[in-house]
């Protein structure tokens, strides 16, 4: 029954998605029909009716080809992205219009309720001028914020240095650097030379490890080799380490990834763990490949099924989940550190009254940045004996990643690379 009752609201959310996108293709497609056919030269009209009817066509087509699992048999599959790009702004503008629009309708209902002393008053011009423009501006708002994330801030990496208070932590580890990397997606947006920078900056951080927590490509088309070889240039004493995201089960890449990754010399860890030794003071590191959650239909297994035998109570633990909701099962374990990536910050981030507005609150509370939670107290202490009178603590990193998905677009959420420098908390 609850398997049920999940279909149904997956069909429930994924037909009412379906709906709101074509009513907002239809309205953008009468907008526009409408607007040409005030063009006065009879020549030049139907050049561009038949312009307008021919990219219609087109959107049709690349839509039925995406529902059909058939990217990149018609359509360069680069196009798809920018059809994510048109589809999102289009709905958003379509939504905010209907908004205005709403707010001008309750305008005028509330108006009509009051004594007014002359009729001409509800065809106020100055309200209609503000209502117009109001319009015009939510409309145009999503278009341009799309083109500019296209252009700009998706290219523009910002590090993020990220201490990370740590109360068992050994004396040892005290401002260890881990440099993560994470949801890169090689690709047509995200091409070789853009890797290459971000790598480069990377090394400037001179970390003691680093990871790279998924999603190396995004599909099976994109250069994989291409990007695991500009990897190989990081730089740290412990050595290069990683693991598969869900895209690598897309493009059913796991066992591919892994194998490039050994002959970089660096490793990705699939259900197992490594033990790495920092100032002769051991670090257990876990990677795990992605965790799948609930479907809608049957059961996958338990988050971190088989993990707690890769927990190592006496040292510090660290552990890389490409999907950060595996954290609240990592710290039942005593795992003190987990680094994900998985949500890209949302890709777009909308601050309104104080409150950010990301699409990845749809797939996990656990967004971007650090989080911190008590350890259950039956969960196994990190290595500090000295230390075990403070409060126990599991911490998560949410990487926003380089690389973007479905749109290629990022306003609010720039690629991120991250700096974790671990220390002794109080």
């Amino acid at each position: 029954m609850d398997s049920f009752w999940a279909l149904l609201v997956w069909i429930v959310f994924f037909g009412t998605l379906l709906a709101l996108l074509y009513g907002s293709q239809r309205f953008w497609f009468r907008a526009v029909w409408r607007l040409v056919a005030r063009v006065r030269l009879a020549g030049l009209r139907r050049v561009l009716q038949a312009a307008v009817l021919a990219a219609a066509a087109l959107l049709a087509g690349l839509v039925l080809t995406w529902l059909l699992g058939m990217r990149g048999v018609l359509f360069p599959r680069s196009t798809y992205a920018l059809l994510g790009m048109w589809l999102s702004s289009a709905l958003c503008a379509w939504l905010a219009v209907k908004l205005v629009r709403g707010l001008e309708w309750v305008w005028h209902r509330l108006a009509e309720l009051r004594p007014r002393s002359s009729p001409v008053e509800l065809a106020d011009p100055g309200r209609r001028y503000f209502f117009q423009t109001a319009t015009f501006l939510a409309g145009a708002t999503p278009f341009v914020g799309a083109l500019y994330g296209f252009a700009a801030e998706r290219l523009r990496y910002r590090i993020e240095r990220v201490e990370v208070p740590i109360p068992e932590l050994p004396e040892e580890l005290e401002g260890f650097r881990i440099l993560q990397l994470s949801d890169i997606h090689m690709g047509t947006y995200l091409p070789t030379e853009q890797l290459r920078r971000a790598v480069a900056m990377a090394n400037e951080l001179e970390p003691h490890l680093a990871v790279v927590t998924g999603d190396f490509i995004t599909s099976a088309a994109d250069p994989l080799e291409a990007c695991i070889a500009e990897l190989a240039a990081l730089r740290a004493p412990l050595g290069l380490w990683g693991c598969n995201g869900n895209h690598e089960i897309y493009a059913r890449a796991e066992d591919r990834a892994t194998e490039l990754f050994a002959q970089i010399g660096g490793r990705i860890l699939r259900q197992e763990n490594a033990e790495l030794v920092w100032h002769g003071v051991p670090l257990n590191l876990i990677g795990v490949d992605y965790q799948r959650t609930r479907p809608p239909l049957g059961h996958w297994p338990p988050m971190l099924a088989g993990v707690e035998r890769l927990v190592r109570p006496s040292q510090f633990n660290l552990l890389l989940s490409h999907n950060p909701n595996a954290f609240p099962r990592a710290a039942e374990l005593g795992i003190a550190l987990t680094l994900a990536g998985h949500t890209h910050g949302g890709q777009v981030q909308v601050e309104i009254l104080d409150s950010r507005l990301s699409p990845a609150r749809f797939i996990t509370e656990f967004i971007a940045g650090l989080y911190q939670r008590p350890r259950p107290a039956g969960a196994p202490a990190a290595a500090s004996p000295a230390r075990e009178t403070s409060p126990r603590l599991a911490s998560l990193y949410v990487n926003r990643g380089l690389g973007t998905v479905g749109a290629p677009v990022r306003l609010g959420v720039p690629p991120e690379i991250t700096l974790l420098v671990l220390r002794r908390a109080g």
